[in-house]
C-alpha cells in the first residue's frame, strides 16, 4: 500500500515546479495569464532640437541667456557687433538716393527733349511758311522777268532767297531727327536707371536684413541646451551657439511586430516615466511608422546569404501627450519611459478644440 503522505521535501519540490511552470505562462503571456495589454520598454520621449546658428558673421557682444534657462518667442540669445552692418545700412541708403536723383535728372531730361522736339516743329512750320513766300516770290518775279519788266538780278535775287528757305526747312527737320533720337536716347537708359533704382532698394532691404540678424532671437518657446557661445568669440553663419528643445514633445515606442496586431489609432496608451519616478502619463496612439526600424538603419541587414535566425522587428508608435497634465511638463526629450497599451479598449474621442 503506497504512502498518501509525502514528504515535506516532495511537497515543496512539486510546488516549486508548479510555480516554476506558472512563472513561463506568465512571463510568455499564455493562458491563463493571457492579456490583452502590450507593454515596452523600448520607449523615449521626443522633440524637435533646434540648433541655433547665426546667419552673419561678426564678434559676439553680448550673451544673454544661460543654460537649460526657459525662454519666449523673440528673446534675445546672443548679440553680433552690429557697427559694420549700420554702416552697410547707411551705405545702401546712400547709393539708393544717388540711384533716385539719377532717375529724376532723367525724368527732367525727358521733358527737355520733348519740348526740343515741339520747338523743332514750330521751326519747320515757320520754315515751311517762309519757303512758301520764297517760291511765290520767286515765282512772280520769273514772270516779270519774262514780260520784261523786271531784270534778271532780281531773279537771281528771288532764286536765292528760294534757296535758302529751302535749306532753312531742311535744318529744321534735322534739329526734329536729333531731338527725337535724344528722347529715344533717354527713353531707353531709363530702364536701365529704373533698374538701378530696384536693385538699390534691394540692396538696402539686404542690408536691413543682415544688420536685423545680428541679433540672434529665440525662434520659438522653449529651454536652451548648454550654451557654447562665448562673449567676444567670433561666428560665421552656420556656427553652432546652442540647442532650443521646444516645450511640444511626444513619445515614440517600439513595440514588436508581434505587439501590433489590434492596436488602433486614437486608444489610450499609459506611459510609465524613469526619471518621475514611474509616475504615469496619460497618451494616446497618434501614429504608426510607415516601416520596421531595420528598414531605415544605415546598414540594411541581409538575409539572403548565411544562416538565419529570424527576429521580431520592431515598428514605431507614435504617442500623444494628453493635455491637462501637470507631469506631462517635465518630460524631456531623450527620456526613458514605458509604454503601455489595451488592445481591448475603445479609441478615444477627439480632443474639443473649445467651447
Amino acid at each position: 500500500m503506497s504512502r498518501l503522505v509525502r514528504s515535506p521535501i516532495e511537497v515543496i519540490a512539486v510546488l516549486a515546479g508548479i510555480g516554476g511552470v506558472m512563472l513561463v505562462l506568465y512571463a510568455w503571456h499564455l493562458p491563463p495569464f493571457k492579456t490583452a495589454v502590450e507593454t515596452t520598454d523600448d520607449a523615449y520621449v521626443k522633440g524637435y532640437v533646434t540648433t541655433i546658428s547665426p546667419q552673419v558673421s561678426g564678434y559676439i557682444t553680448d550673451v544673454p541667456i544661460k543654460d537649460y534657462k526657459l525662454v519666449k518667442e523673440g528673446d534675445v540669445l546672443a548679440q553680433i557687433d552690429n557697427r559694420i552692418y549700420k554702416q552697410k545700412v547707411a551705405q545702401a541708403h546712400a547709393t539708393l538716393d544717388g540711384q533716385k536723383a539719377a532717375l529724376a535728372n532723367s525724368q527732367q531730361q525727358e521733358q527737355a527733349a520733348k519740348a526740343g522736339i515741339v520747338s523743332s516743329q514750330a521751326q519747320i512750320d515757320s520754315a515751311n511758311a517762309a519757303l512758301k513766300r520764297a517760291q511765290l516770290a520767286f515765282d512772280r518775279v520769273t514772270t516779270l522777268v519774262s514780260r520784261g519788266v523786271s531784270t534778271t538780278s532780281d531773279s537771281e535775287q528771288a532764286q536765292a532767297t528760294l534757296q535758302q528757305a529751302q535749306a532753312s526747312v531742311n535744318q529744321a527737320k534735322a534739329a526734329l531727327d536729333v531731338s527725337q533720337q535724344n528722347l529715344t536716347t533717354i527713353i531707353v537708359n531709363r530702364a536701365s536707371l529704373e533698374a538701378g533704382v530696384s536693385g538699390a532698394e534691394a540692396a538696402v532691404q539686404l542690408a536691413d536684413i543682415d544688420l536685423d540678424n545680428t541679433t540672434i532671437r529665440a525662434p520659438q518657446d522653449g529651454r536652451v541646451g548648454e550654451v557654447s557661445v562665448r562673449l567676444g568669440q567670433y561666428v560665421t553663419s552656420g556656427t553652432q551657439l546652442m540647442n532650443l528643445v521646444p516645450k511640444d514633445v511626444w513619445v515614440i515606442a517600439n513595440f514588436k511586430e508581434t505587439q501590433l496586431d489590434g492596436m488602433k489609432l486614437d486608444q489610450p496608451a499609459t506611459i510609465s516615466v524613469d526619471a518621475l519616478g514611474h509616475r504615469e502619463i496619460k497618451g494616446r496612439i497618434q501614429r504608426f511608422s510607415p516601416a520596421a526600424g531595420s528598414e531605415f538603419a544605415v546598414i540594411k541587414p541581409d538575409n539572403a546569404t548565411g544562416n538565419f535566425t529570424k527576429v521580431a522587428q520592431r515598428i514605431g508608435v507614435r504617442i500623444k501627450i494628453e493635455d491637462g497634465q501637470p507631469l506631462a511638463d517635465q518630460l524631456a526629450p531623450g527620456m526613458s519611459v514605458v509604454v503601455s497599451i489595451d488592445k481591448d479598449s475603445a479609441p478615444l474621442p477627439e480632443p474639443r478644440t473649445g467651447d
